[in-house]
C-alpha cells in the first residue's frame, strides 16, 4: 500500500450507473402500495360519540318525562265508575285510571304498584271511585275488591218510602236519584215472584217492607238492587216471627205490618208493646177507630191539623173504621214483634205529653183527665 494518497469511501465514488439505479427505485417506490403495513386507525373516538348522543337522548327522555305535568284529576266530591277487566295488568288498570282522571300519571302509578309488591294482588271487578283519593287509598281499594268502594245507606227505623229514597240517593250521592228509588219501589206486585212476603201488598208501593238497616251500596247496584237488597233483609230478619196473633184478631200478614207501621209512629221501643195492644183493643172494640194522627201525617207530609185529621181520606183514623189502606212507614223488627205478641191490657187510650211520657188508660173520663 502507498502511503500519502487520500482514501476515499468506495460509496461515495458512484458510478453513472448506481445513479440510474437509484433513481429507478425511487420512481417505483412512488406507486407502491403500501397500505398494507400502514398501521390501523382507531375506531375509539367513534364509539365513544354513538355512546354519548345515546346517553343524551336517554337523558332528555327523562328530562321531559320528568317536565310533563301531571294530568288533572276529578275534584273531590265527584265520583266515577270504573271497571278492571279479568287479565289486566298493573299498566292497563293504570291506564283506565288515567282516562277515568282518577290519577294523572299512569307511569307513577305503576311504579307505586311495583314498589308496593302488588301487582299480583289487584282484584277485577267495578269499583266506584272519588275524587281526591290518593294513589294508596286507590291501590288500598283494588287490592281489597269492589264491595270495598260500596256506599254505605243507613236506614233509620219508621222512615217512610219517601224518607229511604233520600237516603239512598244521598248516600249515592245522586247516582240512584230520589226519583228511580221511587219508581223502583212504586209497585209490590214487581217482587211478589221473588219474594212471597210482599204478595198481600198487591199492587201498593213497597211502604212497610223497606227494612232499616245499613246497606252497602255498589258501583253496580241500581234503584233495583237497592230494593231487592231491603225485601231480602226483611225477609231475614223476620223469618222467625209468629204472625199467628194477628191472624187470630182477623189481620193478614199484611195488615199486622200497616199496624206495626202505626206503632212505630205512635209509641217507643220500650213501649211498644202495650201500644199494640191499645189498638187491638179498639180495632175489636164496637167503634173500631184508631185515631191515630200519624196515619193522616203521613197523608199529608206534616203535623196535621184537627180538620185534617178528621176529613174524608182513606188516610183518617178518625173518619175511617180499621186500618189505612197501606203501612205509614218502614217499621223496626221491635215494632212488629210487639203486634206479633202485644201485651195483655184493657187499655183503649194513651197519651204522651211533651217530654215523652206515656198514660194508658181504659176509660174515656181516664183519658180526659190525663190531660190535666
Amino acid at each position: 500500500m502507498a502511503f500519502g494518497k487520500k482514501q476515499v469511501p468506495i460509496s461515495s465514488k458512484n458510478s453513472m450507473a448506481a445513479r440510474n439505479a437509484h433513481a429507478k427505485a425511487r420512481e417505483q417506490f412512488k406507486t407502491y402500495d403500501t397500505s398494507a403495513i400502514q398501521p390501523k386507525a382507531s375506531k375509539a373516538p367513534i364509539v365513544i360519540c354513538v355512546i354519548i348522543v345515546i346517553c343524551v337522548i336517554i337523558g332528555a327522555a327523562f328530562a321531559i318525562r320528568g317536565c310533563t305535568a301531571d294530568a288533572e284529576t276529578l275534584p273531590e266530591g265527584q265520583e266515577a265508575v270504573v271497571t278492571i277487566q279479568n287479565g289486566a295488568g298493573a299498566k292497563d288498570i293504570a291506564d283506565t285510571l288515567l282516562e277515568a282522571h282518577l290519577i294523572g300519571n299512569a307511569d307513577k302509578f305503576v311504579e307505586y304498584i311495583t314498589k308496593n309488591d302488588a301487582a299480583g294482588s289487584l282484584i277485577p271487578g267495578t269499583y266506584l271511585f272519588r275524587g281526591g283519593m290518593t294513589q294508596a287509598d286507590i291501590l288500598a281499594a283494588l287490592t281489597a275488591g269492589p264491595a270495598s268502594t260500596a256506599d254505605h245507606a243507613t236506614i233509620p227505623e219508621g222512615l217512610t218510602r219517601q224518607g229511604v229514597a233520600e237516603e239512598v240517593a244521598k248516600a249515592t250521592s245522586g247516582r240512584i236519584s230520589v226519583e228511580d228509588f221511587m219508581a223502583a219501589s212504586a209497585d209490590a206486585s214487581q217482587y211478589a215472584g221473588q219474594f212471597a212476603l210482599v204478595d198481600g201488598a198487591g199492587t201498593n208501593s213497597l211502604e212497610g217492607f223497606l227494612f232499616p238497616k245499613t246497606y252497602a251500596i255498589t258501583a253496580t247496584d241500581g234503584a233495583e238492587e237497592v230494593v231487592c237488597m231491603m225485601l231480602t233483609q226483611f225477609g231475614d230478619e223476620t223469618a222467625s216471627l209468629d204472625w199467628a196473633y194477628p191472624q187470630e184478631r182477623g189481620l193478614s200478614p199484611y195488615e199486622a205490618i200497616i199496624l206495626a207501621s202505626i206503632v212505630e209512629k205512635e209509641g217507643k221501643p220500650d213501649n211498644f208493646a202495650t201500644v199494640a195492644s191499645v189498638f187491638y183493643n179498639r180495632l175489636a172494640s164496637d167503634r173500631p177507630y184508631l185515631e191515630s194522627d200519624a196515619t193522616t201525617a203521613y197523608e199529608v207530609g206534616h203535623d196535621p191539623s184537627a180538620e185534617e185529621v178528621h176529613a174524608d181520606t182513606p188516610y183518617s183514623t178518625y173518619t175511617h173504621e180499621g186500618l189505612p189502606p197501606t203501612p205509614i212507614c218502614n217499621p223496626s223488627l221491635a215494632a212488629l214483634q210487639a203486634v206479633c205478641s202485644p201485651e195483655d191490657t184493657d187499655y183503649l187510650f194513651f197519651f204522651f205529653d211533651d217530654d215523652g211520657t206515656y198514660s194508658f188508660t181504659e176509660t174515656y173520663e181516664e183519658h180526659q183527665a190525663s190531660f190535666n
